[in-house]
Formats: C-alpha cells, sequence, structure tokens
C-alpha cells in the first residue's frame, strides 16, 4: 500500500545550520512540494522541523523559525557552540516520536513528491532501515551518493586516482550504481530518511566525527546489527556539493581526512592493523597537506 492509500506519515526533519545564507530558506521552503506527489492537493506527509543552530548570527534563523512555526511546528536549538554536522543532528533528534527522522544538509532542495517517495521505499523495504535519494547538483548531474563501504583496495585506489584518473576501476567500484533502487553500503547524509526505532538502536550519528564521514560511519554501524541502507532514485533533492567548503576549504579538507582516520580506526581496530593504519594515515596527511598548501 503507497501513502497516497494511508494518513499522513509523520517526518521529523533535522538540519543543522552555521551563519546560513539564502539557502537554508530554499531548502525549508522545498519541504512543502516534498510532502505531496504530482497532482496531490493533500500532503502525504507532516513534517516537524528542527534547527540547530550552531552559528552565531541568528537572524536569519529566527526568521524562518517564526515563519514556519505553524506550519512544520517548527524549532531552534542553539547549543552555544558548533558542535559538528553528526552531534548536532543528534541533538536535534533526540526527543523525536515521530515513526521517521530526516537529516538534511541547509543547502539541499527537496524535490515534488520525494519525501513520499522514500517513505513509500520503506514501505516496500520493511526490513531496511536507512533510505536516501538520488542526489543531483545544480547543474543536473547525479551526484554517487550511494556508495559501496570503502574496503581497503578500492578505498586506497580512489583515494589516489579519482582526481587525475576518474574512470579507475577502484572509484567505479566504490561509486556504484545510480540509476535503480538497489542496497548500499553506505548513503551520503546530505539527505538521509531513517525509521526512528533504527535512528534509536544505532545511537544516531558517532559523536566523535565532528565534520564527514559520520554518514559512512553510520552505514557500517548498521550493517553490522542488520540495518540495510537503500538508495531510491525515484526521490531526488538537489544539493549544491561543497557549498560548506567555499569559505573555508583548508580547514574542512583538513577535516575530512581526520575523520578519513578516525574511521580507518574504526572499521579497522586492534593491535594486527597498527602498521597498516599509521601508514594510511601519514598518506591521508600528505594528501591534506597537498591539497591545502598555498590556500592559506
Amino acid at each position: 500500500m503507497t501513502m497516497a492509500e494511508q494518513q499522513p506519515v509523520g517526518i521529523h526533519v533535522v538540519t543543522i545550520a552555521y551563519n546560513p545564507g539564502p539557502e537554508l530558506e530554499a531548502m525549508v521552503s522545498s519541504l512543502r512540494v516534498a510532502c505531496r506527489l504530482h497532482g496531490a492537493s493533500d500532503p502525504s506527509v507532516n513534517i516537524t522541523l528542527t534547527i540547530v543552530d550552531n552559528g552565531s548570527q541568528a537572524e536569519r534563523v529566527d526568521a524562518i523559525v517564526d515563519q514556519y512555526a505553524q506550519e512544520f511546528s517548527a524549532r531552534v536549538i542553539r547549543p552555544g557552540r558548533n558542535l559538528g554536522y553528526g552531534r548536532a543532528a543528534n541533538r536535534g533528534l533526540h526527543d523525536a516520536t515521530e515513526p521517521w527522522v530526516c537529516v538534511a544538509n541547509p543547502d539541499t532542495v527537496f524535490q515534488p513528491g520525494s519525501l513520499v517517495e522514500l517513505v513509500n521505499a520503506g514501505n516496500r523495504w520493511p526490513q531496511a532501515g536507512i533510505f536516501g535519494p538520488r542526489l543531483l547538483e545544480r547543474d543536473g548531474k547525479v551526484y554517487p551518493s550511494a556508495r559501496a563501504l570503502p574496503s581497503l583496495r578500492n578505498g586506497v585506489g580512489h583515494a589516489l586516482f579519482a582526481h587525475v584518473w576518474p574512470a579507475n576501476p577502484w572509484t567505479r567500484a566504490y561509486h556504484g550504481n545510480t540509476e535503480h533502487e538497489h542496497v548500499a553500503g553506505w548513503l551520503s547524509g546530505a539527505c538521509l530518511l531513517i525509521r526512528t526505532s533504527a535512528w534509536r538502536k544505532l545511537e544516531g550519528f558517532d559523536p566523535r566525527y565532528f565534520m564527514f564521514f559520520e554518514d559512512v560511519d553510520l552505514g557500517r554501524r548498521a550493517g553490522e546489527v542488520g540495518i540495510t541502507s537503500v538508495y531510491v532514485p525515484s526521490a531526488a533533492v538537489v544539493h549544491e556539493q561543497g557549498a560548506s567548503w567555499k569559505a573555508r576549504p583548508a580547514k574542512m579538507i583538513r577535516a575530512h581526512h581526520d575523520s578519513a582516520k578516525q574511521y580507518l580506526a574504526d572499521a579497522y581496530p586492534g593491535i594486527a592493523y597498527v602498521p597498516l593504519r599509521a601508514l594510511l594515515g601519514a598518506g591521508l596527511d600528505v594528501r591534506a597537506w597537498w591539497q591545502t598548501r598555498g590556500s592559506e
């Protein structure tokens, strides 16, 4: 049975703001069309919205909360410091009671019916707990948002060759397919719909990841406890890739590589992997230095 034949389903949406521009309002306003399939007069989804404000400029966030307070029961949580992405999402969803939660970047724009399509996929995959849409870049290109968990071979090959040889076999294996609905190792944290029961079982994102790789880690931990992640291309969301990088590229690149080292420690623990972690960690440090040289 599809949602068109059911009562509206509740979704608690959380997004994380850090001194946002107009992209935040575009994301929130797009939730209106995300709740309706094409041609439907009534929404199939009821949304509750929480914005976790990690920044110091309150005016824009407050204006959006005031505008959508009635429609989405919008609220703002201000932790008083920058918690990072995963920890802020956890904070925003700590009291969610709806059957679904959605984590979305503030620079995403939901396309018509996208949340309905994701929940419908949940009905098709009752054993799955995490669902991700097709992510589109601003020029319409499909971003590979449903990937295999990074094995040592594919992860290293992708890291070394992705920028100089985009069609290399390791990157192709890692990126996977973007055309068909399928089970994935992990899904991009730019937009995730998650059963609240699965979110609680996983205890949300691992708070040790300040930014980046919290979604890879979530997919890895989900698979370990039998929670499946499913890519749903019938749901589309536009994401301006790298918007958060533009103001602070060097800092973001370093954060990305630090999180990659944390993931290596989590995915390959134990004494036997100490030499490998040290070697790969040194390689990540060199790669971060190379990418940030001259940028500050």
